[in-house]
């Protein structure tokens, strides 16, 4: 990635991955990395700069995380954020103590004013909001630097030493609540680093490609498609570096929305790969038909799924590499790429055939961000419908009806969905949503239906707008939209004759229903 890159060194704090995915915004590329990374991994790396973000210890407490002191003596810009600001400062000479009471903390949103001659703040408003979130302060800052912001609470809210172009701040840049944080950040890459932000998906893509044909040879390469943007986007990118020594095996359980199996074989018609699709829908349903639990649910598809790649990848006899779409968030979360605990194991597959020999692993995606891995998607010419896919549950419709799974249950459920989805884009309001979806209900109600009475299913709809999906809110759409897909659904999906609209944030509900 040649020398514009920039070293994040994870603390711990929450808002880890938002900082990378703002520097790869400002087109940096940068990697999240352990804070006890060797000094000699870091000087391997060759960072153009270095972040320390947040993270929830006290930098004065025993056993508190902390980083290698040469890395002072880098002769490279560092930048700390948070917990990052109180290491730098406190290792640098400075002097780090608890709040004394209540008035010195800071929590949320709060008045900052910024010393603007300083590089790190030049061409930003004189005062503006920051999201501050630290209970300890600068009792004392080190020799050369100078304090360069302050806040009601905190006088000392930002520090810097020009001459060493290191930098420190109490608040949160990364986050939309710091008004300008983003153009914080970005001064600290171009005016302090001196990058020039080149990194480009094209760019990517086209070393990529030569990395992955450099690493495979001729050697044979499987890869279990789901029809997601992420296996997609990793078969397409395969695809253009190995052509037919790629085989995807693509398992169809009969829980995808309506016609998006179809959609996905078209989508590989014309590339150079094997392409294997996989009937499976009769098998699923028999295993489904009598399961309620959600979690019994997640755990058969999850484990037939497993079954049914076993079965065709056998077939292949020697295959030397298996390629899965694991993406950045899916390293970081599983303690690969951060100093924070485990959040959970990852594995794309679910479970690798015994029958099959490879050599190793192929992941040519794991240092993208999911909007990342859409704009190469884009770049390879993927189609829309998969590209800007949304966020679709491994499980399918198995997890948007609840009690047990029917062939009668996924007709009702499919053709409510596509009338919502058709809806939403005819009013131009796909954008508006992260995710929005129909789900079926187990709820039975009486109806009239022209002159007669009826006893039918109700469906639910969702829509919710999110930044990161640990926490969202519903979306408030037009009654008039609502009131076209009640009628259209009614009218044209027999076996519903009631439409409702979930009005639930998350939390206490979750986005999906099972």
């Amino acid at each position: 990635m040649e020398n514009e890159r920039i070293l994040i060194l994870d603390f711990g704090g929450q808002y880890n991955q938002l900082i990378a995915r703002r520097v790869r915004e400002c087109h940096v590329y940068c990697e999240v990395r352990p804070h006890d990374l060797p000094l000699a991994d870091i000087r391997a790396f060759a960072p153009a700069g270095i972040i320390f973000t947040g993270g929830p210890h006290s930098v004065y407490a025993p056993g508190a995380p902390d980083v290698d002191p040469g890395v002072f003596a880098l002769g490279v810009p560092i930048l700390g954020i948070c917990y990052g600001c109180q290491l730098l400062s406190a290792r640098l000479g400075g002097e780090v103590v608890a709040a004394q009471d209540a008035s010195a903390r800071e929590y949320g949103k709060t008045d900052t004013q910024f010393d603007t001659e300083s590089p790190i703040f030049q061409g930003l408003p004189a005062q503006s909001i920051t999201w501050m979130s630290h209970g300890d302060y600068m009792a004392r800052i080190p020799e050369g630097f100078a304090v360069i912001a302050r806040s009601k609470a905190c006088p000392n809210a930002a520090i810097g030493d020009d001459s060493r172009r290191f930098y420190g701040v109490q608040f949160h840049p990364e986050v939309k609540h710091t008004q300008y944080g983003l153009d914080l950040l970005k001064n600290f890459l171009f005016r302090i680093c001196g990058l020039k932000g080149t990194w480009t998906m094209e760019r990517f893509r086209e070393s990529s490609v030569r990395a992955l044909r450099e690493r495979i040879g001729d050697g044979k390469v499987l890869l279990g498609l789901s029809g997601g943007v992420d296996s997609s986007v990793c078969a397409a990118l395969l695809s253009e570096a190995v052509g037919r020594q790629l085989t995807c095996i693509f398992v169809d359980h009969g829980l995808l929305r309506k016609g998006e199996g179809d959609a996905v074989e078209a989508a590989f018609a014309e590339r150079a790969l094997n392409f294997v699709r996989v009937d499976a829908a009769g098998r699923f349903l028999k295993k489904l038909s009598r399961i309620s639990r959600p979690e019994d649910k997640r755990k058969i598809i999850g484990r037939e799924f497993v079954r049914v790649f076993e079965e065709e990848s056998g077939r292949l006899g020697s295959v030397d590499y298996l390629a899965q779409g694991t993406i950045y968030p899916d390293v970081i979360e599983s303690g690969g790429g951060s100093g924070a605990a485990v959040i959970k194991s990852h594995h794309n597959v679910g479970g690798l055939p015994a029958d099959v020999q490879f050599r190793e692993i192929v992941e040519p995606l794991r240092l993208l961000f999911k909007d990342e891995v859409r704009a190469l998607g884009r770049e390879l010419e993927l189609p829309p419908a998969l590209v800007d896919r949304q966020p679709f549950p491994g499980p399918g419709l198995a997890v948007r009806i609840v009690g047990p799974v029917t062939k009668e249950k996924l007709r009702i459920l499919r053709e409510a969905d596509a009338i919502f989805r058709e809806e939403m884009a005819r009013a131009g309001l796909e954008g508006h949503a992260s995710q929005y979806f129909a789900a079926l209900t187990n709820l039975r109600s009486v109806g009239v239906m022209g002159d007669g009475r009826s006893y039918d299913r109700a469906v639910a709809l969702r829509a919710v707008q999110t930044e990161d999906f640990m926490t969202a809110d519903w979306v408030r759409l037009p009654w008039e939209l609502l009131d076209r897909v009640s009628v259209r659904i009614v009218n044209e999906v027999p076996g519903v004759n009631r439409v409702l609209y979930d009005v639930t944030s998350k939390p206490p509900a979750t986005v999906e229903y099972e």
